[in-house]
């Protein structure tokens, strides 16, 4: 018979345990969970976002009701636990009801802080801790103007946020002449304090709260220095208190919260406690991830799995608040024997201070630029030595340094520190399960499933791991989670709005994340760039690693370099080069391609640059949205069965076509004859060519979904050759979706819509002008501009 397992609790620590529970051992326990609210188990993280009006109270539910059933859990909903008996082993509800228990778990959490001040009974006055308390500041903005938030902590300047953007007036009352001083310093507060000014946000700071005035209804608050300030709306965030009396009443040890050892057990053998309502070494948490540490703790020890116990954790903080993009995590506050490495930029309004104690990452604070969060914060739980990192660095070219640089990241750091999921534990769901998009990744792994600030992470790991494989636009409407227009409605805004900056366009048109995300970034530094070639200058920092290093990441993080053989054509100097070149820098494979060119693999990240200064050779691109490579055969040059130079055509193409951006990869492909050796007719333009000319064809793809080209039209010379074609890639690169192969491109669009534009020759004219103007605007990786007559003087492959 299965020993019957009993949760007082239904919030986010507990359920989680048992999630890990029957992760572990489905059938080892007979489980009933008691929850106090009406509702299934919910993000309460996200509250904050529900009332800013980003999500919906559906949309964060964890657990929905079918999961209780699926999993054969007895629910009892809307029932308190008033009781627990502990020699017959059982638990009492206001409701009269009755459990019998084997083993207890007590995961109550903690109710909000309600400041014990005259009024503190008034309508109007509420903590911010549960869906009713949500709800009932959502409907006080709908009838009411003016809100005080009590408290300038985490949770009260989300709570301020909420109310501003539903219309409300608001105030944040704070005791300290420092907001959110447990998480930041002096410097990082007065950032925050700036910025959240400029959103609307007031603020009275270092004043003390000592009553709460009204009829029936809040009516405003008094200080004690015997200011006051009028409102129709009180939120108290300035604090938690955990939920012990149960256990305190069962005579269980209490403190603060419930006393727990190691594996999470009470004073009762049989009684556990997990969560906001448990202490552990004197200290209570209120944070989600160190409740989820324990509950994988307890989880393990209850299903008998081997574990070393819960060893206390070290907290990281992030802020939900639009346009305020912070971090911190361990040591705040400078002592004797730490030392500061403080960079602060006033022009961007970016404050990033570390705290090292014998060259060891003890403490961060990041304020305007998180991105380095997690990375810094990974390095403090290490406790890596940092004895060869550079301390700090001033006016680097935007993209010369990759804060999120996943390649280089070990499998075992933490990626989403709400849940403790690590790039490895992601990295392995992806390839064992098939994932390819965010939503599939938080749903097995629960990375990015509470706070979501790494998502941005968490695609870019997708993106990493599947390569070419990954859609950035498969799972959402819009271009991306951040805004739900379309890529047409993005461009259109654009030109009518005379948008210049990918800043300005998130701005103007309301994207969720004033920063961007890892799919709009490169999205519109790719729209902007198409629209204007003559304005907008390329932001290296918003494009995907491969790109920024010139060089493909292999699955160990190492990278290759492929240097630009056109048509596979070679000289004996740039041969022996790449030897030399591969000797000295000890690369480990050197390999003919499938694009007939010489490629580097295995090369070091930091011997990437130093690699391409000794090649003195252009970019290959295999690593770029753009033209890949043109692949032909010799053609007449020396087939017997040649009808054209389908090497020359090919070498003319790829000179003429290649480092303009392109919403994806593009490949195309030249042969002599019909007998097709190229194999054009799944590339993404194809050229035959025959006795009286070159047939040609478009949108083919050779990939996991082949698609055969279709025709396009017939044409004489080369000179058309190349006009077609670059009329043809110009239409692709204006209506392109980003992200998008031709092949999918041409099935939406219509290749009817396509063979008509390029029919008309005016059109094919203006097309071929746009994309050659374009490409002047284009710059070589190193940053020198080549004319034509450079290019031909450097690489054509003279006819023999």
């Amino acid at each position: 018979m299965k020993s019957h397992l009993v949760m007082i609790g239904n919030g986010m620590a507990g359920a989680r345990c048992i999630e890990e529970i029957i992760k572990r051992s489905p059938d080892l326990y007979d489980i009933t969970m008691i929850g106090d609210e009406p509702y299934p188990n919910y993000n309460r993280i996200m509250l904050s976002n529900v009332l800013q009006g980003k999500t919906t109270f559906e949309e964060i539910n964890i657990n929905d009701w079918n999961w209780y059933e699926a999993n054969q859990i007895r629910l009892v909903s809307n029932e308190h636990v008033t009781q627990i008996r502990r020699e017959e082993q059982q638990v009492i509800t206001d409701k009269g009801t009755m459990i019998s228990y084997d083993k207890l778990i007590i995961a109550t959490g903690s109710s909000a802080f309600i400041l014990p001040v005259p009024g503190h009974e008034l309508e109007g006055v509420v903590g911010f801790r549960t869906i009713d308390d949500t709800q009932a500041m959502m409907d006080a903005a709908k009838q009411y103007k003016k809100a005080v938030v009590i408290g300038g902590g985490l949770l009260g300047l989300e709570a301020a946020r909420g109310l501003l953007d539903r219309g409300m007036e608001v105030h944040v009352v704070h005791l300290l002449p420092d907001l959110m001083e447990m998480q930041l310093d002096h410097a990082a507060a007065a950032l925050l304090k700036l910025d959240l000014e400029q959103q609307g946000m007031k603020f009275l700071m270092e004043k003390k709260t000592t009553e709460i005035y009204g009829d029936r209804r809040v009516q405003g608050i008094r200080f004690e220095d015997g200011t006051s300030v009028e409102c129709d709306l009180v939120v108290m965030a300035v604090g938690i208190r955990p939920n012990a009396a149960i256990a305190k009443d069962a005579g269980l040890e209490v403190n603060r919260a419930i006393c727990v050892n190691d594996v999470l057990q009470t004073s009762d053998p049989a009684i556990y406690a997990v969560g906001e309502c448990a202490e552990h070494r004197g200290i209570a948490y209120g944070l989600v991830a160190p409740l989820y540490e324990q509950a994988i703790v307890l989880a393990d020890y209850l299903t008998d799995n081997p574990t070393t116990g819960y060893q206390g954790s070290i907290l990281s903080t992030q802020l939900k608040v639009a346009g305020c993009d912070l971090f911190s995590g361990g040591e705040i506050h400078p002592s004797e024997n730490t030392k500061a490495i403080v960079v602060q930029d006033e022009c961007s309004g970016t404050y990033k201070k570390v705290l090292v104690r014998d060259n060891k990452v003890v403490g961060v604070v990041l304020y305007g630029d998180a991105s380095d969060g997690t990375r810094l914060f990974s390095m403090l739980k290490k406790q890596a030595d940092i004895s060869e990192f550079t301390k700090a660095s001033v006016l680097h070219k935007a993209g010369d340094e990759s804060g999120l640089d996943v390649a280089s990241m070990s499998s075992d750091e933490t990626v989403c520190g709400c849940n403790g999921v690590t790039k490895g534990t992601i990295v392995g769901a992806i390839l064992e399960h098939g994932l390819t998009t965010f939503n599939e990744v938080k749903t097995i792994t629960k990375a990015g499933g509470s706070c979501g600030k790494c998502r941005g992470m968490v695609e870019a790991i997708l993106a990493h791991t599947l390569g070419d494989k990954f859609d950035a636009a498969a799972e959402v409407s819009g271009i991306c989670g951040c805004t739900s227009l379309s890529r047409d409605e993005v461009v259109a805004a654009i030109k009518e709005k005379g948008l210049h900056t990918p800043r300005e366009v998130r701005n103007v048109l309301g994207f969720q994340h004033e920063e961007g995300c890892s799919k709009c970034r490169p999205a519109l530094n790719y729209y902007l760039r198409m629209i204007r070639p003559d304005q907008y200058e390329d932001d290296k920092a918003s494009r995907f690693v491969n790109e920024r290093m010139e060089g493909n990441i292999q699955k160990d993080g190492t990278f290759s370099v492929i240097p630009r053989m056109y048509g596979g054509t070679t000289s004996p100097d740039d041969l022996i080069r790449i030897g030399e070149v591969a000797k000295k820098y000890n690369v480990p494979l050197v390999k003919i391609t499938g694009a007939s060119r010489v490629g580097l693999y295995g090369v070091k990240k930091e011997d990437v640059p130093k690699i391409w200064a000794d090649l003195e050779m252009r970019s290959g691109y295999a690593y770029s949205k753009s033209l890949r490579n043109v692949k032909s055969c010799v053609g007449s040059r020396f087939c017997r069965f040649g009808t054209q130079d389908s090497l020359g055509l090919g070498i003319r193409l790829e000179q003429e076509i290649e480092m303009v951006d392109t919403p994806h990869k593009m490949k195309m492909g030249v042969s002599g004859c019909p007998r097709n050796c190229a194999e054009v007719l799944t590339k993404d333009f194809g050229v035959v060519c025959v006795e009286n000319g070159y047939q040609l064809y478009i949108g083919g793809n050779g990939g996991t979904e082949v698609r055969q080209c279709d025709s396009l039209t017939t044409v004489t010379t080369e000179d058309e050759v190349l006009l077609m074609a670059k009329a043809y890639v110009q239409i692709y690169r204006e209506t392109g979706i980003y992200g998008e192969r031709t092949a999918p491109w041409v099935e939406r669009i219509g290749v009817d819509t396509v063979r008509r534009t390029l029919a008309d020759q005016e059109q094919v004219a203006s097309l071929a002008a746009r994309f050659e103007h374009a490409r002047d605007t284009y710059t070589e990786a190193w940053g020198k501009a080549l004319t034509d007559d450079q290019r031909k003087q450097l690489y054509t492959v003279e006819k023999r």
